[in-house]
């Protein structure tokens, strides 16, 4: 160990002998590590505890292979948790700062490929490491080097995932930074930035920093793009952007929103989802959202049907699409036409909690329409969704009860949903702190208890005759 830790200039023969050796030694490791059998045969034989002891050396041709061999090791969730574990990611984060690029791409890669992990990110942080990731992305110099900014935008959007480094990349300005990487003409280094983004405009601060760089008008060009992880990402941003009245308005000018739709069109399941998901709060927050739907041609054929998707995420993302769309009659109407009713009916038996919140806030906005009440329990719809309260998740219990109000207005469905047993959970409901789910459960019980009355003096009237 005192051999790696000594200059070479200050070794003797034979240390610099057993010096060449670690070097051979490293190379031939990071050659082995093109192989996903040869990493699992590394792991196992113990090579992390030994990686991590070359990864303090002071030797850069030790240093480089092994952190080439890390960053290719670190694809595998085995080796991920053991790279964190021996307490290598000071080690990297320490030779990020060097002035070898080689080695910072190495680095910055690894940082990359581990920090889909919280606790990485936390120790990414801790050890100071998000301040060099936000250098290399100042540095002008270096932006022609594609590995070397791919792996510190990767390792940025990763890092921004925990709202500690948000608020820590925010101090180093990093949205100015991200948004002049917006103009790159690399497909993974723009993926990054996009991701980056819209981990850190999550927050509102950042997305009044997004639009003051003037990187909304970077982003819409960029929906004309065909690599799908990249619109995946723009997406996801955009959608949180357009949380934000001013800038909904730019994105509205720039005719944004037809963009974001016409990305339901893409074959990728992901863009699909991250898109409807993303209308929500652009019609949402439109001047005129109603109007802004019905101009864009088959905006709603669109929509309904990709209710025939076979993946789940894509069914959930346009549930919550259409139940934000059906807030408008005319919209509702029009969808009613389109027999989305039907469509919904064939997915209410479902176990995923995502798509059952959601679904249970498109059968809410599209109940409340001409017959579509009595329709969806002649579907036989009710019985399952009731059975969406046996779920422990509280923002499935508020969709499901704002649906069975709704539901409730006929009186068929409430014996339904008497004989199903909602009457308990609609009880507890009344006890939660959200105010939706307790005027909802509400609603639904006096129209349950309503109808209950009604019979009781229907039965009475019959006696007294």
């Amino acid at each position: 160990m005192s051999i790696l830790q000594t200059p070479r200039n200050q070794l003797t023969v034979e240390e610099i002998e057993f010096l060449d050796m670690a070097r051979a030694g490293s190379r031939a490791l990071w050659t082995l590590a093109d192989s996903k059998h040869n990493m699992e045969l590394m792991r196992k034989s113990g090579i992390v505890p030994l990686m991590a002891n070359l990864l303090k050396s002071v030797h850069i041709d030790v240093v480089i292979p092994i952190m080439g061999t890390v960053k290719k090791c670190s694809s595998e969730p085995k080796f991920q948790l053991a790279i964190t574990t021996e307490g290598m990611i000071a080690d990297i984060v320490t030779h990020l700062n060097s002035e070898c690029i080689d080695l910072k791409v190495e680095c910055s890669t690894a940082l990359y490929k581990c920090a889909f992990d919280a606790t990485t990110r936390d120790l990414v942080r801790e050890a100071g490491g998000l301040a060099p990731l936000v250098s290399i992305l100042k540095d002008k110099s270096v932006r022609d080097n594609k590995p070397l900014i791919r792996g510190a935008t990767g390792a940025i959007w990763m890092c921004a995932m925990s709202d500690e480094n948000v608020e820590q990349l925010d101090d180093m300005n990093v949205i100015h930074h991200l948004v002049s990487l917006l103009a790159d003409e690399c497909d993974e280094v723009l993926t990054n930035v996009t991701g980056a983004l819209s981990e850190c405009v999550r927050f509102q601060q950042n997305r009044v920093a997004v639009r003051n760089a003037n990187g909304l008008p970077a982003m819409v060009a960029l929906l004309n793009s065909s690599h799908a992880p990249l619109l995946e990402n723009l997406a996801t941003a955009i959608k949180e952007c357009a949380e934000d009245p001013e800038s909904m308005r730019i994105l509205e000018q720039l005719d944004a929103v037809r963009l974001v739709w016409s990305l339901l069109k893409n074959t990728s399941p992901r863009v699909q989802a991250n898109a409807a998901y993303a209308i929500c709060p652009c019609v949402r927050n439109a001047t005129d959202s109603a109007e802004l739907v019905r101009s864009l041609v088959g905006a709603m054929e669109l929509v309904v049907g990709l209710l025939k998707s076979k993946e789940i995420m894509v069914l959930s993302a346009v549930c919550a699409a259409i139940a934000t769309i059906a807030l408008d009659q005319t919209n509702l109407a029009i969808l009613t036409d389109l027999r989305v009713i039907y469509k919904i009916a064939d997915l209410v038996n479902t176990t995923d909690d995502m798509l059952r919140m959601n679904l249970a806030a498109a059968v809410a906005a599209c109940a409340c329409f001409g017959n579509n009440t009595e329709e969806l329990g002649r579907l036989r719809t009710v019985t399952p969704i009731v059975t969406y309260m046996t779920s422990e998740n509280p923002m499935v219990h508020r969709t499901t009860a704002m649906a069975l109000e709704k539901l409730s207005m006929d009186p068929q469905n409430c014996i339904t949903m008497h004989q199903s047993g909602v009457v308990p959970f609609l009880l507890e409901c009344i006890g939660s702190t959200n105010k939706e789910l307790q005027l909802a459960a509400a609603g639904c019980l006096r129209n349950i208890r309503e109808l209950a009355l009604r019979a009781e003096e229907y039965m009475l009237k019959i006696d007294d005759d």
